[in-house]
């Protein structure tokens, strides 16, 4: 087991060169002229808004993980429910995933103002600067999961060695690291949903309807707030999404592989580091992708979609295609397969892009019509909007379920039969198509992080006033900001699902591993009394009776639907409260600070950025804990069927609720932007007004609850596996 495959080594090579391109474009970035005085005052006010909220938010985060460790270590070392590095794994998980949202925070707090600087001359270097900076992003997330997985693999490589068995517990054991990295996200993406959308709601109620004043407008008290949780929200919270649905793609992955080849010898090492050599591959592809997005002087949205569209699809082709070298060299069995099964879930991430850019892009009817409803008011905005989310749930899901389907069949032969051989193997063509989806994660999330930078140099250039034709610049790239958001968003939550059914694979085999370090036997389909690292997932099916006729599952089910929802009403009703808080204080300030709105006295920014601080780090804590609270206890309650049926409910509902969020918030904002285009009356207008009401309703839509619902249904998941142990002593 000492002696790692040569062909391993390009992982950690990988996560190098990620790491130093992520390096050079942040030194570019930074050798950027961030422009006048006033430029560099705005973009210092986000900045160190953006750090305060970061600071305290990981103070109350590693609170969460200090206690959770000391309980995973008294589980692990006193009563023996667990392997004795799970607590270190944790907690390596969330610090490298907190640290992926820092480093991006920190390039698109910087990158803003150099972003609004390039545009005053062209609009190709607004969008490359800030195309680059969000690149930062996305390779400082590939390049820290694949150093983290390549340090945990050769570590545990050393202690753990002899037979096949060695192999799934090493994997098993880094899945773990998934719940700290998955934990560590959803409170960045709670946190930094509320934070965003309290200060966005309170600045559009009160600036934009009732004082009739632009977005982004100096005069405005939670303008510098709203422009922080931008950095908060849809960097930091998505860069730590991201990072641990990529490792949780490849850690689940290797662990399928680890059990469907436990007696296939040299294979089953083959098969484990296959989901890693993709990855890695996947870094390089990226790189190549990110030097292609450019545009030209006066492009239309679509001229901007088919610039981003050129890279992000030219590294998919070159993955599929460099996906048939890999598993041919590693001589893996029924390569050519897995290889399909690689290209289903490509084919499937770039299907859902486009679906969510059809829905929410206002180059298309969808959202024009939104536009147009604005004409009757808001009332009929929200209903088409809503509408609009529903049908958009339609492709992905029937997308999701063709990829599922494919990849399993590819993956064992077209075996249609079903036994335990092909069904281990068809779970582990799922989980690589899931790694497929994410490979070129380098540029997926750089479409994503752009958003962000791009909303922020717009505000720049308003509150620096750089005038009309800057600003008209600023806002294409802030269109095609929410567009791609809003395709990152419903790519994030596609990868969740795949990821999330091959967790459901791994949560069988750490039961086992849970059984069997307990001494625990069960009875096969034959009737025999067998250990249980000797069991078939059809004989693990049988014994814990995983079936629709079981109440446990159904009742599982059920409360993983109602999980979804549940998290969702708590997000939103403390976006609510944060927002009720922010509305009050814009108002008290234009009521009692004399000469706001006349641009003559300086509003307190301030006082908004700590109201939207404070009401985050109060309101996240409670919606996270109850998602680490709800798989334990239903463990507990209702053993193993009961989780699997959670875990079922939670992933069926969740995703569909996500996909329906995302898409009708992200439709809503750009319906928003189209009037203000000069459509439909313009800005001021009527149907202008009534598009604002709109777009303030999907905030927490796509911004805190729908992409939090991803991480959610991964972390129940990843908890799961952490408290098998746990589970089975109360079976």
């Amino acid at each position: 087991m000492t002696n790692l495959p040569s062909a391993f080594w390009l992982v950690p090579v990988a996560s190098v060169v990620a790491l130093s391109m992520a390096y050079y474009f942040f030194r570019s970035m930074m050798a950027a002229d961030e422009g006048t005085p006033r430029m560099r005052e705005i973009a210092s006010y986000v900045r160190s808004g953006a750090m305060s909220y970061l600071k305290q938010q990981y103070k109350v985060v590693t609170i969460v993980f200090v206690v959770l460790a000391i309980v995973f270590a008294f589980m692990a070392y006193v009563l023996k429910w667990q392997n004795p590095w799970v607590p270190f794994a944790f907690l390596t998980g969330g610090f490298f995933s907190g640290l992926a949202g820092f480093f991006g925070m920190k390039t698109a707090t910087y990158a803003s103002a150099r972003t609004a600087n390039a545009a005053r001359k062209s609009l190709d270097g607004g969008l490359r600067i800030a195309f680059r900076s969000g690149a930062v992003m996305g390779l400082t997330v590939v390049g820290l999961g694949l150093l983290d997985i390549a340090g945990w693999f050769f570590a545990l490589s050393f202690v753990y060695h002899g037979d096949s068995f060695a192999l799934i517990t090493i994997t098993t054991t880094m899945l773990t690291f998934g719940m700290g990295a998955s934990t560590q996200a959803l409170f960045a993406r709670v946190g930094g949903g509320i934070y965003t959308k309290a200060a966005d709601v309170g600045a559009d109620i009160v600036g934009k309807v009732e004082a009739d004043i632009p977005e982004d407008d100096p005069r405005n008290p939670a303008t510098i707030a709203d422009n922080v949780g931008d950095n908060v929200g849809d960097v930091a919270g998505m860069g730590a999404d991201l990072y641990e649905s990529y490792c949780g793609s490849i850690l689940s992955t290797a662990a399928l592989g680890a059990t469907a080849f436990a007696m296939s010898g040299d294979m089953q090492m083959k098969a484990v580091i296959a989901p890693m050599l993709i990855a890695a591959v996947g870094v390089f592809l990226s790189v190549i992708g990110i030097y292609l997005v450019r545009t030209k002087e006066g492009a239309t949205m679509r001229d901007l979609l088919r610039s981003l569209s050129v890279g992000t699809n030219v590294s998919a082709l070159l993955i599929a295609a460099a996906t048939f070298g890999i598993l041919y060299f590693l001589g893996i069995d029924n390569w050519l397969g897995l290889s399909f099964s690689v290209i289903t879930g490509l084919a499937a991430g770039v299907i859902i892009g486009q679906a969510t850019e059809y829905y929410t892009s206002h180059s298309y009817k969808p959202t024009q019509k939104i536009s147009e409803a604005g004409l009757t008011g808001s009332a009929t905005v929200i209903i088409k909007g809503i509408g609009t989310g529903m049908i958009s749930t339609c492709i992905p899901v029937i997308t999701i379920g063709v990829a599922i389907m494919l990849s399993y069949l590819c993956a064992n032969g077209f075996d249609m039969a079903m036994s335990a051989e092909a069904l281990s193997k068809g779970l582990y063509g799922i989980g690589i198509a899931a790694v497929g989806m994410l490979s070129t994660l380098g540029i997926t999330l750089a479409t994503d992080a752009y958003g962000p930078i791009a909303d922020n140099a717009g505000g720049n250039a308003e509150m620096s006033e750089l005038g009309e034709e800057v600003r008209h610049r600023t806002d294409a790239l802030d269109a095609l900001g929410n567009t791609t958001a809003a395709t990152g968003k419903g790519f994030a939550i596609g990868s969740a699902a795949l990821t999330a059914l091959a967790l459901l694979a791994s949560y069988i085999e750490e039961v086992k591993i849970a059984m069997e370090r307990a001494g625990a036997t069960l009875t096969n389909l034959k009737g025999e009394v067998i250990n249980a690292a000797d069991a078939t997932i059809p004989d693990f099916m049988n014994y814990f009776q995983v079936n629709l006729m079981n109440p446990r599952v159904l009742v599982g089910a059920f409360i993983g639907a109602m999980a979804a929802f549940l998290f969702c009403g708590l997000t939103m009703e403390a976006v609510g409260r944060a927002a009720q808080k922010m509305v009050e204080e814009v108002r008290r300030q234009f009521r009692e600070i004399k000469g706001i709105l006349e641009g003559k006295a300086t509003p307190d920014y301030g006082s908004c950025v700590e109201i939207s601080t404070r009401a985050a780090q109060h309101e996240m804590i409670f919606p996270s804990l109850l998602a680490i609270a709800i798989p334990i206890v239903v463990g507990i309650v209702l053993g193993v069927a009961g989780v699997l049926g959670l875990l079922v409910g939670g992933l069926a509902g969740g995703f569909t609720l996500a996909i329906f969020m995302a898409n009708a918030g992200g439709a809503w904002d750009n319906a928003k932007k189209m009037v203000e285009e000069g459509n439909f009356g313009g800005k001021g207008s009527f149907a202008h007004k009534a598009t604002i009401v709109g777009d303030t309703v999907g905030d927490p839509f796509k911004d805190t609850s729908g992409p939090s619902l991803n991480i959610l249904i991964k972390l129940m998941s990843m908890v799961s596996i952490v408290m098998a142990g746990l589970t089975i002593a109360f079976s």
